[in-house]
């Protein structure tokens, strides 16, 4: 299908880039190209003929600039379908000629919030070019103009092109307006209307399984992954390092001094405390190692070059921490396909956002309650030398899926139950994990134990202290259980389910 010729184009940037190169183009081309205020003098400085937007318009710019391409001169030429008669009756008799392609793109809104940078004009050439895009080009970025030159040059600007650049005209005014809704809005944790802008940062290989789709979007602003976070070496993340990555960062963040944690499939399989990183990771692996083979490897503090031969002696996917000494990374980069993420710790997860088909659900992030908040309601209270090891097993059961209980001891996860059905199944997967390291062990919760079976499951192989969040119906026979078996019971008063 042939497509449409340009004989008139409008030029109106915030973004200057490439904008010469394009009207020159345009000019080669027999195109006339009208522009207004800042791009008109960047044109004319650069010796491109342009026919300036007050001489079709008939009137200067306005109101500091406030005003200068909404004219029905431009805005119907921009508009009308020249199929139409009435349209082209009224061309006729305003002495108004049309345009085939709008150039705009607007003023960046997003670095510099405020009224002066709402851009009104921009919008509504862009909107009008989007919705007359059988007859008119919408562009509105410079990395379309190569694309659309070689199409002019080629016999015009095809229905299929006209019809996404409109389509990507429509999405950046969008983004624009939810950005000026955002900032103009009062603070609110859920909002109503939720706006929200992504932009996909890149493809993914594929989506969790080899037959799905998979991409990385980041909000409006940048976001996280795809501005702050580093990948030093390897191969490109997969939608699942993606998922496993941002489960081992969010629970090394909340580990305190230096930590490490080891996730698999979104859960906790090996957390350790040390003195230095070498000595937490050697902690953590301990844990459950037949699971951390493989898996997502996280510290809270730089890697270096100790660390960094351990990991060189075992198997796993990806490596994130604050910082990769330069000795470390030398070290690592004997193993090239190894995924090395430098990321920030210190990240704020304002929203959690999951898709509920069409739907979506909305939470503000879960918080672990500190310490100071448990109340100890057996008859005997956690030794002092428990409860770093309680602290510990508490953050990771709140970092696993629910049904979860993680047991601990020495500074070190030595089993992880999680997303079991049942509060006592998860208690006997920790059991078995765990093996004869649970006698001596503490134990965390993530929900209330509905029945004292999980106390008397952990009793029964020497656990001697328990922290969960209480609030069950039983909690006295919960209680006395952990009474009956000499056990220290703590409550926390904040559950920490995870689905």
């Amino acid at each position: 299908m042939a497509g449409v010729g340009v004989q008139r184009a409008l030029l109106s940037v915030s973004d200057k880039t490439a904008i010469v190169d394009l009207a020159r183009a345009l000019g080669d081309l027999g195109v006339e190209v009208v522009s207004s205020g800042g791009t008109a003098g960047v044109l004319t400085e650069a010796g491109v003929e342009v026919t300036q937007v007050e001489k079709v318009t008939g009137f200067p710019e306005m109101l500091g600039g406030r005003v200068k391409t909404l004219h029905p001169r431009i805005h119907g030429g921009i508009l009308a379908d020249p199929e139409d008669p009435t349209h082209h009756r009224d061309l006729h008799r305003f002495g108004i000629d049309p345009f085939q392609l709008v150039v705009c793109n607007l003023y960046p809104f997003g670095d510099a919030p405020e009224v002066e940078q709402i851009d009104v004009g921009g919008v509504a050439l862009l909107r009008a070019a989007a919705k007359n895009h059988e007859h008119v080009a919408a562009v509105s970025s410079p990395s379309q103009y190569a694309e659309v030159i070689e199409a002019l040059k080629s016999g015009g600007l095809h229905r299929e092109l006209r019809r996404r650049l409109a389509a990507e005209a429509f999405a950046h005014t969008a983004q624009y307006d939810a950005a000026i809704a955002r900032w103009i809005s009062p603070p609110r944790t859920l909002p109503d209307p939720f706006v929200l802008t992504l932009h996909r940062r890149g493809m993914t290989r594929y989506g969790e399984n080899p037959h799905q789709q998979g991409a990385l979007y980041a909000p409006e602003g940048g976001g996280f992954w795809g501005t702050s976070v580093r990948l030093l070496q390897g191969k490109p993340m997969s939608f699942n390092n993606y998922a496993d990555a941002e489960a081992a960062l969010r629970l090394a963040a909340d580990l305190e001094g230096s930590g490490c944690a080891i996730i698999k499939h979104a859960n906790p399989c090996g957390v350790g405390l040390g003195s230095n990183p070498a000595e937490a990771f050697a902690r953590a692996w301990e844990g459950d190692p037949l699971s951390a083979f493989g898996g997502v490897v996280a510290f809270s503090q730089p890697v270096d070059a100790a660390v960094a031969l351990d990991l060189c002696k075992v198997f796993v996917e990806v490596i994130v921490a604050p910082q990769v000494e330069p000795e470390a990374a030398e070290i690592l980069s004997r193993k090239p396909n190894l995924r090395i993420l430098e990321t920030p710790l210190d990240w704020e997860m304002e929203l959690q956002i999951r898709s509920l088909g069409p739907d979506f659900l909305v939470q503000t992030p879960d918080r672990a309650v500190a310490p100071k908040d448990w109340q100890v309601v057996s008859q005997v209270a956690p030794e002092p030398r428990h409860l770093s090891d309680l602290r510990l097993a508490w953050v990771v059961a709140s970092h696993a899926k629910s049904n979860a209980v993680v047991l601990c001891t020495d500074g070190r996860s030595v089993g992880v139950g999680a997303g079991d059905q049942s509060r006592v199944g998860a208690a006997e997967r920790a059991i078995s994990t765990a093996g004869p390291r649970a006698a001596g062990a503490v134990a965390a919760s993530d929900g209330f134990f509905p029945f004292r079976d999980g106390i008397d499951a952990l009793a029964s192989v020497g656990v001697v202290a328990v922290v969960s969040p209480g609030g069950s119906m039983r909690d006295d026979q919960v209680v006395a259980a952990a009474d009956q078996h000499g056990m220290a019971l703590v409550l926390a008063g904040r559950r920490h389910f995870r689905h």
